[in-house]
């Protein structure tokens, strides 16, 4: 048999009303109702369960130790109902029941935290997906419309970014790798070395994207394991720099001289695939982060 329970959700609000207000006489002038109906509810409450909840010494009514455990375990339960109730109101009134925030692997994302944190009080319940993406798998996820909000380095063609920071790339090596003591050197030199490269997540990537000059590669699926890789002396990689300033510090990294630019730019941008129907939420995300990056 199904399991039917013992008590209801409005016994343990007018529980948590007494304890809260101090006494049976203050939980009803708090609640609009009768003395004798919350001394009722509660006595049943306790008789329905088997267990002593409430003992009143004096004029006060005092919590049990069973009373204490169980009264937490309640405003638990009242709260997620709450939360499931307002959730069904703000799905009725349009507010999306979740976000998904593509982010491109080279945009550091303190930024989208620190707007994360500003939007979880208003957030009304929406669950929210942060999904990596690299290269020509962040253009996917704008054209095929995976995702409600995208940070991406490459705006494809008949869509709007607006900017929001400059990504720096560097080449680094382990500072046992022998091109960690050369003073400079040329591109056609580097390609004759080991690349490490971060995994494309698109389904059908363009191998003409990334920099992908070295005839040898070893491909990874996030920086965390290129730089590890990287401090074992093996392959050179082209890192964000925001990502290696830590192991340059220490010095367990270094940074390669290029005869040209050895640096590359990548301005990030913030897009909506779908504008047209960008939720509430979506678009209460959106300014919070641009806003970060007007500070």
């Amino acid at each position: 048999m199904p399991y039917r329970p013992r008590s209801t959700l409005e016994q343990w609000r007018i529980l948590q009303a007494v304890v809260d207000a101090g006494g049976y006489a203050q939980a009803a002038d708090l609640l609009n109702k009768s003395q004798s109906s919350l001394n009722h509810a509660v006595a049943k409450l306790q008789s329905q369960l088997g267990v002593e909840l409430l003992e009143v010494i004096g004029r006060k009514a005092q919590l049990t130790d069973a009373g204490e455990v169980m009264l937490r375990r309640s405003r638990v339960l009242t709260q997620q109902i709450e939360d499931l109730e307002l959730l069904a109101d703000n799905i009725e009134q349009g507010w999306e029941p979740e976000i998904r925030v593509a982010v491109e692997l080279a945009y550091p994302k303190q930024y989208l935290y620190r707007a994360l944190q500003k939007f979880y009080p208003q957030s009304r319940g929406s669950r929210v997906q942060i999904i990596d993406t690299v290269l020509t798998g962040t253009s996917e996820v704008i054209v095929q419309k995976k995702a409600d909000l995208v940070i991406a380095g490459v705006v494809p063609k008949g869509y709007l970014g607006e900017p929001l920071y400059v990504s720096r790339f560097i080449p680094v090596v382990g500072a046992g790798h022998e091109l960690a003591r050369l003073a400079t050197l040329d591109q056609n030199q580097l390609s004759q070395y080991l690349q490490i490269v971060i995994r494309d997540t698109a389904q059908k990537p363009l191998e003409n994207m990334g920099w992908l000059k070295a005839e040898q590669r070893w491909t990874v699926d996030n920086f965390n394991e290129a730089i590890e890789i990287l401090q074992m002396d093996l392959g050179f990689c082209w890192l964000p720099d925001f990502t290696v300033t830590e192991a340059l510090a220490k010095g367990s990294l270094v940074q390669i001289q290029l005869n040209k630019s050895s640096e590359r730019l990548v301005p990030m941008s913030l897009l909506t695939p779908q504008e047209e129907t960008l939720g509430p939420g979506s678009k209460q995300l959106r300014q919070l982060i641009l806003a970060e990056h007007l500070k």
